[in-house]
């Protein structure tokens, strides 16, 4: 084999001849054949090969493409001119036939010297090259013979192109093409791309330090097997992806074992960190060319889609691989020959982004955001921390009003009854012990009511719809809940503990002529400690201590979320069933609390007795509650209309809606099922919208409730026809009859007050993405309808123009009088994270509906799937492209299988709300999150962060689960 030019040549097969003064390292190099006369091979009658090199900066050479100049000769004549297939991209073009070398080494950089190790492995992978240009020259030989054949049998000397060449010719000027169509700026892109090892990090020197401790570890005598490859380098959760990738390097270098060295281990991971976008593009190319003919068929793209969907867990599409491997050849092999090369993959790759037509609305320019961020601008400290103060003051001027009024009663109660035990008699007997024993008494009284108030759920939901909601936090009532809690904790302890050690030992230890005094309260001999405590003040004392702190251990999330795990049979006392149930201790709680306020020590006359006072309004509006809740929920008969259970666990139920059930979307309804439970109601938030005619809710298992639930009704559910759905169906024409089921509610929620913002950002982390699923829809109906009462109106009310010179007086009231529908909400973006690609069956259908229904693109949604591999990785790259793809021919996302196309990772969410501020300056923005708490953090500390940088006002809401 010969080369010329390019500043240096290849010597006899096998073996570089280098030369120059390595001043620069040229990026690519191409070294062709060099023809004498129209011979098409040297003179020992070897083929010729055209090869192409990319020389990187740490002296490593990669080999791009070695194809025979056979084929370079037949592109060059089909597109006249230089032709791409014998040229890397970026690849300066080869001298023609010639051509002296002198110009071609003046025109063309030095090459650097590179150690023995990187010839050896550059000539182990120039020998595979070799043999496979071979094998694509022998195919494209007889490939052209028989077209040669077939022409010369036709009858005039003058005919058509044949098929192949026709497609040949097609092919090569369309690579013509796409090689000039990429810019510097896609390529740009494309060096993110493709990358083997998630995250910066995993290329470094620290990486592969990580990776030589492993190899360490697992290596056996020295060398790493090909099992244990995925988990040296990191790749573990895609072993199958690891392994193929293994098997695609060792291939490259021709080794048949199935174990490597750590030297070996250090070449593979320098090609696959390679920061070379078309280094890791032949690698990946090289996967899905397992034959190593250059050519990639229908079945090798299906082999590698179904790879791909294992790694990310996207078992549908496995599925469904050799439909989308066809869609990618019709895409990509329009010319019909069969398979698809680099430069066509490549093409798919750096152009998908055309492919994507969905909705752009989030797009902003750099003038909008200068407008909305001209706050950021020209602060000073001082003026930064006031508009921080001012904002936060803003946000929570509610709930610390509130705070402030409630600390300051504790306050003082607690000093009013220490004054007035701090002037009587039995604080010369008692000391402090006493003052503060009763004023922690008196601050009991007040939280041992006021507890019961934020879990006044119908109370709560009426002043929802009140002026009281301007002025009280009613979102935050389950967290005032637990703040009364904590304080009541605060108060036994104070009370309780100064009673048993302090005032009773100070009692028993004082003198005669000390006690005298205080035998009216005590009795006329000086009592023991123990009949102190036997005693009904001291029996009822320890009964509620011992009940509250039943109730609150179990309440706490440890317990109350089974984090914490216990042997049988003390796993009973964890979940929420211990929780639901320790919590109506406080029957017991607020009887001992009565009798114990009866029999106070040091209080004689019953009308100074006031716990009674303090609990009679709290306790007597609960208790009417309850039963409101008793009644009500007998006189909401539902009837089952249907039931699904989809992948993720969860049960669909969709039910009659009474008559007299009024709610509003985000509202949530408690739920019982006498067959699993007679006592047991939990809340789950109505996902239909208020113009159904039906009531649906979600229920993902999440605890033994909910997998009782599931068991009950997936026994009354048909089993799969073939044919039709995996998915367990029923509805009311079955003959199975449905467990029996009662609601109660609507009850309110912060996401109710929707309607207020001018924008809607909401967010659904798994199944808490149920509340806004009704809010899309209500949406949606709600803006249809203005356009529909706004038509209507205008058809009856004809507007007044300047042609009128009069209106009478009976149209004029009739217009002024006409009914407004007024709606504030413009937009909304709905962002729904989850985990597994079965959640998307959940609201598959409504989704689709409100895609189909928002024509003037009110709504903007955004589906993001956890399990794949974030945009950019080679594990999910394929399924990049063919995503783009399909959502452009067909409209459908490949992973969710609706209308909203599915983005890879979690959201990076500072850039969300960065481009909805922009898009909406000066817009009073409401941010709703539903969710594990995981992520409400961050949500709260970015909308703090964008309000003391925009125009923009974020109000932030949360649910948990």
């Amino acid at each position: 084999m010969r080369g010329v030019g390019g500043g240096g040549g290849l010597g006899a097969p096998g073996r570089a001849r280098w030369g120059g003064s390595g001043a620069t390292t040229p990026r690519s190099l191409s070294t062709g054949s060099s023809p004498r006369g129209s011979d098409r091979s040297s003179d020992d009658g070897e083929e010729l090969v055209e090869v192409t090199l990319d020389l990187q900066e740490d002296d490593t050479i990669v080999l791009r493409s070695v194809e025979p100049a056979a084929a370079a000769n037949a592109s060059a004549n089909a597109s006249s001119g230089a032709s791409p297939s014998v040229m890397g991209w970026g690849a300066e073009p080869t001298p023609p036939p010639g051509a002296g070398a002198g110009p071609s080494r003046s025109r063309s950089p030095a090459i650097r010297r590179t150690s023995s190790h990187r010839l050896l492995q550059f000539s182990q992978e120039l020998k595979a090259g070799v043999s496979r240009a071979k094998q694509i020259s022998q195919d494209l030989t007889k490939r052209f013979t028989r077209t040669q054949s077939r022409a010369a049998l036709a009858e005039p000397p003058a005919h058509p192109p044949s098929g192949i060449e026709s497609a040949l010719a097609a092919r090569a000027e369309r690579r013509q093409r796409a090689q000039l169509d990429r810019t510097k700026s896609t390529a740009q892109r494309a060096i993110k791309g493709l990358r083997f090892i998630s995250g910066n990090a995993k290329a470094s020197n620290n990486a592969w330090i990580e990776v030589q401790r492993n190899f360490d570890r697992l290596a056996l005598d020295g060398r790493l097997s090909r099992a244990d490859f995925p988990q040296c380098i990191g790749m573990m959760e895609s072993k199958e992806f690891a392994m193929e990738l293994f098997d695609t390097l060792c291939r490259r270098r021709q080794m048949q074992s199935d174990h490597i060295n750590r030297e070996e281990l250090r070449e593979i991971w320098s090609q696959i960190t390679d920061n070379s976008f078309d280094s890791r593009l032949q690698i990946f190319f090289d996967m899905v060319d397992k034959d190593a003919d250059g050519h990639i068929t229908e079945a090798e793209v299906k082999e590698i889609i179904m790879l791909s969907a294992s790694a990310n867990k996207l078992a549908r599409l496995k599925e469904q691989a050799e439909e989308y491997a066809a869609l990618i050849m019709e895409e990509l092999d329009p010319e019909g020959l069969g398979y698809i090369e680099l430069w066509q993959l490549e093409t798919l790759l750096l152009q998908k982004d055309t492919y994507v037509n969905y909705s752009q609305a989030l797009s902003y320019t750099s003038q909008a955001l200068s407008q909305n961020l001209a706050g950021l601008r020209h602060k000073s400290p001082i003026r930064k921390m006031s508009s921080k103060l001012s904002y936060y003051l803003e946000d929570n001027w509610k709930r610390l009003w509130v705070l402030a009024l409630w600390i300051g009663i504790m306050v003082g109660l607690f000093i009013w009854k220490f004054i007035q035990y701090r002037n009587r008699y039995v604080f010369s007997v008692m000391g402090y012990c006493v003052t503060i024993a009763k004023g922690a008494a008196e601050t009991l009284k007040l939280n041992m009511a006021l507890i019961l108030l934020p879990v006044c759920r119908n109370t709560i939901t009426w002043l929802r719809n009140t002026r009281a909601a301007r002025a009280l936090p009613f979102d935050d009532n389950i967290n005032f809940h637990k703040t009364i809690a904590a304080a009541i904790v605060v108060g036994v302890i104070l009370h309780a503990g100064n009673h048993l050690a302090c005032d009773f030992p100070r009692l028993i230890d004082s003198s005669d002529e000390t006690y005298g005094p205080l035998r009216k309260y005590f009795g006329e001999t000086k009592p023991t400690y123990l009949a102190l405590v036997r005693g009904v003040e001291g029996v009822t004392g320890v009964i509620m201590v011992v009940c509250m702190l039943i109730a609150f251990t179990l309440a706490t999330r440890w317990f109350r979320r089974s984090l914490v795990k216990l042997p049988k049979p003390f796993d009973k006392l964890t979940g929420f069933n211990a929780f639901w149930y320790s919590h109506h201790l406080f029957i017991i709680v607020y009887i001992s609390l009565v009798i114990h306020g009866e029999r106070l020590y040091l209080i004689l006359d019953w009308y100074k007795r006031t716990t009674w006072m303090y609990l009679a309004v709290p306790v007597g509006l609960y208790v009417g509650e309850r039963t409101l809740r008793f009644f009500r929920s007998g006189s909401y008969s539902v009837r089952i209309l249907k039931v699904a259970i989809y992948p993720g666990n969860v049960l669909t139920l969709q039910m009659s809606k009474p008559p007299t059930f009024r709610y509003k979307s985000g509202q949530y309804m408690f739920v019982q099922c006498p067959d699993v439970s007679p006592f047991e109601w939990h809340p789950f938030s109505i996902t239909s919208a208020p113009g159904d005619e039906f009531l649906s809710i979600h229920v993902r298992q999440l605890g033994d409730w909910t997998r009782e639930l599931k068991r009950v009704f997936s026994a009354a559910c048909e089993p799969p026809m073939n044919g039709k759905s995996g998915l367990l169906r029923a509805d009311e024409n079955t003959k199975k009859t449905f467990p029996k089921l009662l609601i109660d509610g609507p009850y309110g929620s912060p996401a109710q007050d929707y309607s207020k913002y001018d924008v809607l950002l909401l967010v659904g982390l798994g199944i808490g993405a149920t509340p806004f699923i009704s809010i899309l829809k209500d949406l949606i109906n709600n803006i249809i309808k203005m356009e529909e009462e706004d038509e209507a109106s205008t058809d009856l009310y004809p507007p007044i123009g300047p042609s009128k010179a009069s209106v009478d007086l009976d149209t004029l009231m009739r217009i002024t009088s006409k009914p407004k529908r007024v709606f504030k909400t413009t937009n909304a973006y709905f962002y729904w994270v989850t985990r597994e690609q079965g959640s998307f069956d959940w609201f598959k259908g409504i989704m689709n509906e409100i895609a189909e229904l928002d024509q003037r693109n009110i709504i903007e949604m955004h589906n993001y799937l956890t399990s794949v591999y974030e945009e950019g990785d080679a594990r999910s790259a394929l399924i990049t492209m063919l995503q783009a793809l399909n959502h452009a021919k067909n409209g459908v996302d490949v992973v969710s299988g609706t209308r909203v196309r599915t983005h890879f990772a979690r959201p990076n969410f500072k850039r969300v709300l960065s481009k909805v501020a922009s898009k909406h300056p000066y817009a009073k923005i409401g941010v709703f999150y539903c969710g594990a708490p995981v992520l409400a953090q961050e949500l709260s500390n970015l909308c703090h962060e964008f309000n003391g940088k925009c125009t923009t006002k974020f109000e932030f809401h949360k649910e948990h689960f």
